[in-house]
């Protein structure tokens, strides 16, 4: 790369679980997105912040376009398809191992309208053989004009600096938007909800991940203590109990999972208390989207 430095936006689109969020972390070598196979994980736009010695990049992490039944489905669209109108390079995330699907044609619908440099980055690519993805390679590359085809794997780390170095040459001369120890700009609170809902989806099963929302109500700072009172938000009475468990026992083992990993990144002692409240149909119903962080 040249000295001269540069700065600018890059946005991670695709459709859900095509791994935007685990690129993200590899990329910055710390985890400032949450991450788990089940898709729709990702509910709203997150940056992370890369910086060396050349440029920094403020990744913009969305999530994934689906076919929507609901308003959050909606605003979850809405908030991954505003990520690539102000942007200086697009990124448009597919598994080098799937078929190209309904919603990657929506996708690249809308990215026909977009003027901004787009790389197709073929994920997932340890899953297959050299034949497999040079087929898949044909397969995309006619349908949108890429400027930058790269097949990587978050997993294996592999072709990162790649990726790294071509969007380089598509950025902007500039100075730094943020100081470079900062790795992302979430907020305290939004750290902790998501945490807390990363240890819900991964400890529950069937609807639950999918119907359930967290609401920080209070953080309070002690010299040495720090005391988070979040609430859980499910759809039904079923789902309630599920989340609380027999004698307690789930919720229990979210709270100390949640309360173990925000330790580390807080450093912190963590006194940690989880609440869970039935709001019915919240995914539809604006005011209680609004109430939980979802406009």
């Amino acid at each position: 790369m040249s000295n001269t430095f540069k700065a600018g936006f890059v946005s991670f689109i695709g459709k859900p679980n095509v791994g935007k969020s685990t690129l993200l972390n590899t990329i910055l070598k710390e985890k400032v997105a949450i991450v788990s196979p089940k898709p729709q994980t990702t509910r709203e736009q997150l940056q992370g912040i890369y910086t060396d010695d050349s440029m920094q990049i403020i990744f913009l992490d969305t999530p994934g376009i689906h076919k929507y039944h609901n308003q959050l489905g909606r605003i979850m669209n809405k908030q991954a398809t505003s990520a690539t109108r102000d942007t200086d390079v697009i990124c448009l995330l597919a598994p080098a191992n799937e078929a190209i699907s309904p919603n990657e044609e929506r996708i690249i619908k809308l990215l026909k309208e977009r003027t901004m440099p787009i790389f197709l980055l073929l994920t997932k690519v340890d899953l297959v053989n050299k034949v497999e993805l040079f087929n898949k390679i044909n397969e995309w590359k006619d349908l949108l004009p890429f400027k930058e085809i790269i097949p990587i794997s978050a997993i294996k780390e592999f072709n990162l600096n790649v990726l790294l170095k071509n969007i380089y040459q598509y950025l902007p001369e500039g100075s730094k938007f943020f100081d470079v120890d900062i790795k992302s700009n979430s907020s305290d609170q939004q750290i902790a909800k998501e945490v807390i809902r990363e240890k819900i989806i991964f400890l529950t099963r069937q609807e639950i991940p999918y119907s359930v929302a967290v609401m920080i109500e209070d953080m309070i700072f002690d010299s040495d203590l720090l005391e988070i009172s979040a609430v859980i938000v499910v759809q039904r009475e079923s789902q309630k109990a599920i989340l609380i468990g027999k004698k307690g026992q789930m919720i229990k083992s979210i709270g100390i999972r949640a309360r173990e990993e925000l330790e580390q990144i807080f450093n912190i002692k963590i006194m940690l208390n989880l609440f869970v409240k039935v709001i019915d149909e919240w995914p539809n119903n604006p005011k209680s989207l609004k109430e939980l962080g979802y406009s």
